[in-house]
């Protein structure tokens, strides 16, 4: 029986790839270097922006540059960050669902507070979510599980009447490590060297509404 759902943020629950490109492109141009296409964006947004500032740039962590790099990017998306990001189409149908069956839901993602709550708000979804846990709201990130036990905790779920989606093996990793199931969002920001068949969650969705026949299977409701 699943009583409560937990949502990645980017590439799951929101489509934040148009201002994390623009954000990015602004640093680009000003380096004189030739803008990307959010296609070409979208597989590193999961890792996080060290991976997007690596792949822009085509430099390691160690370079001289690459901490001024990603401080100008992050500085610039602050300003981006919700300019265009919105949900993906079917989440609002999928949270009217899940509200009306009294399924608690909230969002877990290592995208830090200062720009996961601004989005949150800006999508009109903090009051709704149960909890919303950024990337430095516990000492780990996932794929440690400790953010997904936190939430857990807040909101008073036992993790075995829960499931995480995501569209990362992290996020697999993270939900599977307390026993709670997973869900792959595959509609999100999948890279083509993945190989999500391997990270062995107990679904794929290819598109947000799917999420609810899923959970109308899993609690053998019949409709």
């Amino acid at each position: 029986m699943i009583s409560s759902v937990f949502f990645d943020l980017d590439g799951t629950l929101a489509d934040t790839a148009p201002d994390l490109t623009t954000g990015l492109n602004q640093i680009l141009q000003k380096e004189k270097k030739l803008s990307l296409s959010i296609k070409k964006v979208k597989p590193f947004i999961s890792r996080g922006s060290n991976a997007m500032i690596q792949m822009a740039f085509d430099i390691y962590e160690e370079d001289p540059k690459f901490q001024n790099l990603k401080k100008s990017f992050l500085t610039a998306y602050k300003k981006t960050r919700y300019h265009q990001t919105q949900v993906f189409l079917g989440i609002e149908q999928v949270l009217q669902y899940l509200e009306a069956k009294n399924i608690i839901w909230g969002v877990i993602t290592n995208k830090p507070a200062e720009f996961t709550e601004p989005i949150m708000q800006k999508l009109n979804l903090t009051q709704q979510a149960a909890c919303i846990i950024s990337g430095d709201t516990t000492p780990f990130k996932k794929p440690s599980p400790q953010p997904i036990l936190y939430a857990c905790n807040i909101t008073k779920t036992d993790p075995k009447k829960a499931v995480y989606i995501g569209d990362a093996e992290i996020d697999m990793q993270a939900g599977q490590a307390i026993g709670m199931k997973t869900l792959i969002a595959n509609y999100g920001y999948l890279s083509e060297n993945d190989k999500p068949k391997q990270w062995g969650a107990d679904g794929t969705i290819s598109q947000p509404e799917k999420i609810i026949d899923w959970i109308k299977k899993e609690n053998n409701t019949c409709y």
